[in-house]
């Protein structure tokens, strides 16, 4: 795998939700990375980009608003991306530091709509 860092070489793994993008990032440079690069199992690149494609369920795009219960279901996001986390810390080794960065939009719109 290759990054936009000066080494072009990934040493440090991000875990992280965003709409339209891969859920893997280089923290160094915070390129995207392509799940299907990752050099980890196949059951884990799947169980990634399922996760990766229920990012924002707690939001009404159509109406930009949170939804009735959108704090419980960022709340189930992140700790499957925990869960994840962990998983691809275990198969990349302790060679590739993994971090896990939880998605905060729902408390954000809830902040906004309580003023």
């Amino acid at each position: 795998m290759k990054c936009l860092c000066e080494t072009n070489t990934i040493c440090s793994l991000k875990v992280e939700g965003d709409v339209g993008a891969d859920p893997i990032w280089c923290s160094i440079c915070g390129a995207n990375l392509n799940v299907d690069d990752l050099p980890v199992s196949r059951s884990l690149k799947i169980d990634l980009e399922k996760w990766s494609l229920q990012y924002g369920e707690w939001i009404n795009w159509e109406n930009d608003t949170l939804t009735s219960n959108g704090i419980e279901l960022e709340h189930l996001h992140n700790s499957k991306g925990e869960l994840l986390t962990k998983r691809l810390r275990e198969e990349v080794g302790p060679d590739c530091p993994v971090t896990f960065s939880p998605a905060v939009s729902g408390k954000a719109y809830q902040d906004l709509f309580q003023e």
